[in-house]
């Protein structure tokens, strides 16, 4: 039920050879804020919220970057999409969110430009998906612990700042779209920072029930490599000799990260039966332990 897209240019992964050079390391912006994983943000209390969990049974991750005579692309399988929105219906403005990605079994795939504006079909580079992965620390000589740290991206949507309408009950249909401006903390490298992203929400409804909800963003998130310490790197923990820099006319210093997902209503923000009828086998143990 759920399509996930989120187009994070990780292709900032992917390299030409790394050759041998000196250059300097000094990043050109500060880095973002270190921190290993997100909080999620507070949700709603609102009587009129519904918690929506993003399914992985459909979809993908992906991740775009332009490079003067290349398109760089990166493929995530959708089970390595989760998180939750919780959406408050009568003021959009109030709802919030988390979503995780995990970035294991990032594949990156290249177009190479044929004429001006047209590019030919995607082909894989095993040796540019090893660099992708040298490049983010998470390859093979990686040690598992800080693999698995740095393989987690994450966006969280702590406000709104914009809606076309906030209260949903305004609108009518099976379909009713809205879009958004929000802004949140988008991790990365186990580094975070600000970022703010706009939205179009599609919000399905059987009769007045909500059944899912679609969320895509209108156009694609900048994610600099520097700001997010994303290097050349020749191995876990070893910069390469080149630096971004250096292989500017090769790579992008920018991935542009776009985002589409489904989700539906879950165990988030639902009672759990269990936890609601305990008493009747307290009941029966207590009678059977006397």
């Amino acid at each position: 039920m759920r399509s996930a897209i989120l187009s994070l240019p990780l292709a900032m992964l992917a390299i030409a050879p790394l050759a041998a050079g000196c250059g300097k390391s000094e990043p050109e912006k500060p880095l973002a804020e270190k921190a290993e994983k997100l909080e999620a943000p507070e949700k709603p209390k609102s009587l009129d919220a519904k918690t929506f969990t993003i399914s992985s049974d459909a979809g993908e991750v992906g991740f775009a970057m332009e490079a003067p005579f290349e398109q760089i692309l990166g493929d995530v399988p959708a089970k390595a999409i989760s998180g939750e929105v919780t959406v408050d219906f009568m003021d959009l403005t109030k709802s919030t969110g988390l979503v995780h990605v995990d970035l294991t079994e990032l594949e990156l795939f290249q177009r190479k430009a044929e004429k001006e504006g047209e590019y030919g079909e995607k082909v894989k580079s095993d040796l540019q998906n090893e660099h992708a992965r040298n490049w983010l620390e998470i390859g093979d000589d990686a040690p598992e612990e800080d693999k698995k740290k740095n393989a987690l991206v994450e966006y969280s949507v702590q406000k709104v700042l914009e809606a076309s309408e906030k209260d949903i009950s305004k609108l009518e249909g099976a379909e009713r779209k809205v879009t958004l401006k929000v802004e949140g903390e988008f991790l990365l490298h186990q580094r975070k920072a600000t970022k703010q992203a706009e939205l179009e929400v599609v919000f399905h409804f059987d009769g007045d029930e909500p059944k899912k909800i679609e969320v895509a963003t209108v156009k694609p998130i900048a994610i600099g490599l520097e700001e997010y310490d994303v290097h050349p790197r020749e191995a876990f923990g070893k910069l390469a000799a080149k630096t971004l820099g250096a292989l500017s006319d090769k790579v992008g210093k920018e991935a542009m990260v776009s985002v589409k997902f489904t989700a539906a209503p879950g165990a988030g923000g639902a009672a759990k039966p269990a936890a609601e009828e305990p008493s009747e086998e307290a009941a029966e143990a207590g009678e059977a332990g006397e």
